[in-house]
């Protein structure tokens, strides 16, 4: 052979007779590409989310152009979207909680009970959030520990919070006309050149457990659990003690939500919490959380809860009777499922 028929193994992968020639990429490389292979369940709950408007809009555009009916929304978003993230961590790890509407009732009662008396309001957050944790603690135990099915076990933990609740306080609310004149008041739940400032804080809840859920060795456990146990175990990872802090963290969320409820309403009710649990879980699933575990979307869960907090006002607003408003509950979250078994793959 030749010295010019010898291949240049110096020279790199691609390059001859001195010119360099464009090294061939794979199309999915393309960051564009990649960035909505990666989120491609977020951006379909964002696709249905601004169709969704867009047929609101075109019933009733007087209505829909107007701040007001944005910031009614705004206002009470915040307390789905801290209940909504959590469980999405629950869901990926292969469990699911239906207790969180009693512990958010439980934690803000709690926290009433200390404005009441008389204590700063920052006290009662503290306990409040106390209470979460270990009402989290309690019902993550007794589905790991005590080997119960998470379904029930959470259902009838709802209920016998909810039942204590309500013997020991007789059906009795709470008024707290006094939170409007402190600071945690004019910190959690006031309002910002118009916008209601709680929406911020549930924005900063969002991104900061999405960095956890995508960026930290917690939420890459929790996915492992929830993929296969079994492999997670082998890897070192204390299955039990991951299982377990995904429901304390829904009882942290839970807290915190039945606390913004409170401060939002300035009245505590012994029903705190029971409306929110068709609408979190539908939240949860129209955003892209699948129920058989191991993959998840929080910014999917995110516009989930937006999709579905715009869907009854929406409905009202366009003309409609408050009838509609279940039925197309029923649609969004239906053609948001086909959409997401579409557009992903089944892993397990």
């Amino acid at each position: 052979m030749s010295k010019t028929m010898e291949p240049d193994l110096e020279s790199p992968l691609g390059a001859h007779g001195g010119s360099a020639r464009k090294e061939w990429r794979h199309p999915s490389d393309h960051w564009l590409r990649g960035f909505v292979l990666d989120n491609r369940a977020s951006l379909g709950t964002l696709a249905v989310f601004i169709v969704m408007m867009a047929v609101f809009m075109a019933a009733n555009p007087t209505v829909f152009t107007t701040w007001y009916l944005y910031s009614s929304v705004l206002t009470t978003l915040p307390v789905a979207l801290f209940v909504v993230v959590p469980l999405v961590f629950v869901v990926t790890c292969g469990e699911i909680d239906l207790s969180f509407p009693a512990t958010m009732g439980f934690a803000s009662w709690v926290f009433s009970l200390v404005v009441q008396a008389g204590y700063d309001p920052f006290l009662g957050i503290a306990a409040a959030l106390v209470t979460g944790m270990l009402l989290g603690f309690l019902v993550g135990s007794l589905v790991v520990y005590g080997g119960l099915s998470s379904l029930i076990a959470t259902l009838g933990m709802n209920f016998l919070l909810r039942g204590l609740i309500q013997i020991i306080n007789e059906g009795k609310s709470m008024a707290l006309t006094g939170l409007a004149d402190t600071p945690a008041y004019k910190i959690f739940s006031s309002q910002v050149f118009g916008i209601p400032v709680q929406i911020f804080w549930a924005i900063a809840f969002v991104v900061l457990s999405a960095m956890l859920y995508n960026r930290h060795r917690f939420g890459a456990q929790v996915k492992v659990v929830g993929d296969n146990p079994d492999s997670a175990q082998q890897m070192g990872i204390d299955v039990k003690r991951v299982r377990v802090k995904v429901f304390v963290f829904v009882g942290i969320g839970a807290a915190i939500a039945g606390t913004f409820s409170v401060m939002i309403n300035f009245t505590w009710w012994p029903t705190a919490g029971d409306g929110y649990l068709l609408p979190v879980l539908a939240s949860v699933f129209v955003g892209g959380t699948p129920t058989w575990g191991g993959i998840g979307t929080v910014a999917g869960g995110a516009i989930g809860a937006v999709t579905v907090s715009f869907i009854q006002t929406g409905v009202v607003a366009a003309g409609l009777s408050g009838f509609y408003v279940q039925f197309f509950n029923g649609l969004i979250i239906i053609l948001s499922l086909l959409g997401h078994k579409w557009n992903q793959a089944r892993y397990r």
